[in-house]
């Protein structure tokens, strides 16, 4: 997706239009084509983060299961199941332990059900023609892992020979895994191959991604993809290697980084543009990006999007992330408009309400699916933003493929704005998605933004 920045003079009406520059880090332009390719199903693919033990009161894959025609209906294509294995017992935080503190890569937590339970959750999406992926723990494993009896040389062991956690963290719950030793990396992919013939998943979620060695990961995905040529992976981590072979999807942590600074008043909405050009140097045109305003790390350390963006400001925030670039995610509850940090190692079940956002996200969601300017990767429109006189508060911009157009406009600020002008956007008839009426030609001068309002339009 090329960037575009749309220039424009409110004194003197002069509109530019420039590339994003280059910079000497750049890849080269055979760099940028060399990567994952992409299967077509997910080309215009988006993704719900499931958190089993939150999602219902049962906090089971059976309980689960029975939401899923709602989902299915709000435009998800991909389920990512956060890990569903058994939890370790030894250095447990909290009564019901962390998901990402494994004690069976081959097993299933028995609260919330089991394999044969997850097996039909599988076939259960699968019908409705839904992807599942599953949150995959490689770097580290609980205390007591059976490996940390029958295999302690399968870890990084501090300077007495005990396991230790990873380094530069405080996850006193895990033991570090050292991937130096072959063996360890066998029994890995055996654990991934696993999930992938047993219960026919559609790929992983990759818990800190960057933690393990890339070659490990590329080895792990031609071994999968030995199993099952489709095969869809997704790193928690931001590097552009990993598109190389390894990973179809990363993370969008800048992004959320930057747009968590202009909610606080740290950044100005200049640094979107910055962000965005800063892409487009260095991931290649088809890499998947991952967008999101929260997730599971996100709701309970850093706080719900109603304190992160305020309760005005969150739809906003969702609008720019599900429509500037990637594939846009939903976490579950965000569409019951959840004003609250779940408990990560307790029970903390979800409040559904009324769902009184879903129809917000349902709308954007669907766009995504249908509209090609908003598909992932290669697959969707090029980005182009305008100019305002309200530069500082106002963010405008397009996205393009063939005749396929998006246009959104923002006001990032809690003030009503009025006279609004921008210039460069051509006649075009089109429809707004959140009140449904149809424009010939969308007024480029004169118009008003309500505090945090905004609109988009397509066609």
């Amino acid at each position: 997706m090329k960037f575009q920045l749309i220039t424009f003079c409110f004194l003197i009406g002069l509109v530019a239009c420039q590339q994003s520059p280059k910079s000497e880090e750049s890849q080269t332009e055979e760099e940028m084509t060399e990567s994952t390719s992409h299967d077509d199903w997910s080309k215009n693919a988006t993704i719900y983060e499931v958190n089993v033990r939150q999602h219902t009161p049962e906090g089971t894959l059976n309980a689960f299961a029975k939401d899923l025609p709602r989902i299915k209906e709000m435009g998800i294509k991909i389920l990512w199941l956060m890990p569903i294995h058994p939890i370790g017992e030894l250095n447990r935080k909290g009564g019901k332990g962390s998901y990402y503190s494994i004690q069976d890569y081959k097993g299933v937590n028995p609260e919330f059900g089991t394999v044969e339970d997850f097996k039909a959750l599988v076939e259960k999406a699968h019908e409705m023609d839904m992807k599942v992926i599953l949150d995959w723990v490689a770097n580290h494993t609980a205390f007591d892992h059976v490996w940390s009896e029958e295999h302690k040389d399968y870890y990084n062991l501090d300077s007495l020979g005990n396991l230790q956690m990873p380094e530069g963290t405080d996850w006193s719950d895990v033991a570090d895994l050292n991937y130096d030793n072959d063996q360890l990396r066998a029994e890995m992919i055996d654990a991934l191959q696993f999930w992938v013939r047993e219960a026919d998943i559609d790929g992983y979620r990759c818990d800190v991604a960057g933690f393990v060695p890339t070659d490990f990961w590329e080895t792990a995905r031609d071994s999968l993809e030995a199993v099952k040529p489709d095969i869809f992976m997704l790193a928690e981590w931001e590097d552009p290697e990993h598109h190389e072979k390894a990973f179809d999807m990363s993370y969008a942590w800048e992004f959320l980084h930057v747009i968590n600074g202009v909610a606080k008043g740290e950044k100005t909405i200049a640094a979107f543009d910055e962000y965005m050009a800063k892409q487009d140097t260095l991931f290649p045109e088809d890499a998947y990006r991952m967008y999101f305003t929260t997730n599971h790390d996100e709701n309970s350390w850093n706080g719900t999007v109603m304190e992160r963006y305020g309760k005005e400001g969150h739809k906003a925030y969702a609008v720019l992330a599900y429509t500037i670039d990637g594939m846009p995610l939903l976490y579950s509850g965000q569409e019951a408009g959840m004003d609250k940090e779940l408990k990560f190692f307790e029970k903390d079940t979800i409040g559904w309400g009324d769902y009184e956002l879903e129809d917000f996200y349902t709308k954007l969601l669907q766009l995504n699916r249908d509209n090609q300017a908003l598909w992932n990767g290669e697959y969707g429109g090029d980005f182009e933003r305008f100019a305002t006189d309200k530069d500082d508060k106002v963010y405008i911009y397009k996205r393009q493929k063939g005749d396929d157009v998006v246009l959104v406009m923002l006001n990032m600020t809690d003030e009503n704005l009025t006279n609004i002008s921008f210039e460069g956007l051509p006649e075009i008839e089109l429809k707004s998605l959140f009140d449904e009426v149809e424009y010939a030609s969308i007024p480029m001068d004169g118009f008003e933004m309500a505090p945090f309002g905004y609109h988009v339009f397509y066609n």
